[in-house]
């Protein structure tokens, strides 16, 4: 299974930056896994908030393959554990899934389409976080699931 994880606008912090990537690299290790980032729209000054959500929606589903299962990062989501997400993930792995991508959203969330198109909604926090922010939270939250189902010291019980 592959994890793809798809996000709207780039990052400007290198400290960031260099986070997720020292996470993507330790996932290589247990999972295939891919961060797409989709460029920020421009003009957004002239957009409604609909048609800004629209306009990244129509460039998030373009992202998807037909047997992806998309998963959106969205505070209506459910929320889980570590543990709890471990075995979520396993449950996919389980289901000979090819693709489950998760995608954070622009600053005003999802289009009706793509919430139309995804399977399922998790929220990391009843608490707001800057997309970018996010962005290393599911990466190590991945990872820490991984290290989870390999019995391996990363998280403490």
């Amino acid at each position: 299974m592959t994890i793809k994880l798809i996000a709207i606008g780039k990052t400007d912090s290198k400290a960031l930056l260099q986070l997720i990537a020292e996470y993507e690299s330790r996932l290589k290790h247990y999972i295939k896994f891919e961060l797409e980032v989709i460029p920020d729209i421009k003009n957004t000054k002239n957009l409604s908030e609909t048609q800004q959500k629209d306009k990244e929606g129509e460039l998030i589903l373009k992202n998807l393959n037909n047997t992806d299962v998309l998963v959106l990062l969205d505070e209506n989501g459910k929320q889980f554990s570590s543990i709890d997400f471990s075995a979520y993930l396993q449950k996919k792995m389980n289901a000979g899934l090819k693709q489950l991508v998760f995608v954070i959203g622009g600053p005003y969330g999802f289009s009706q389409d793509v919430y139309n198109k995804a399977q399922g909604k998790i929220s990391l926090s009843k608490m707001t976080f800057s997309h970018q922010m996010v962005r290393l939270f599911v990466v190590e939250q991945v990872y820490r699931a991984f290290t989870i189902l390999r019995n391996e010291p990363y998280h403490h019980r």
